[in-house]
């Protein structure tokens, strides 16, 4: 199934932790800005909005990872 993943829904627990770090601190607003962008990029790829290889959505893929992994960072610490 094709669906964005907002951090939100992959971090329910820490709604607070990211309202307010998305409010007070530069670097994760940052870090949650290029989610947010790559997130939407790969989801107009798997529906076929823009084109791309599979090559190319694999490593967006892997980015959108190494970004959620320092988002968490940010939230569990």
């Amino acid at each position: 199934m094709i669906s964005k993943h907002p951090i939100i829904q992959e971090f329910p627990e820490y709604l607070e932790k990211i309202k307010q770090l998305n409010h007070d601190n530069e670097e994760f607003q940052v870090l949650l800005d290029s989610y947010h962008s790559l997130d939407s990029e790969i989801y107009k790829i798997e529906t076929g909005e823009i084109p791309a290889t599979d090559d190319t959505l694999t490593h967006l893929r892997k980015d959108r990872v190494f970004l959620k992994d320092e988002i968490f960072n940010f939230l569990k610490n």
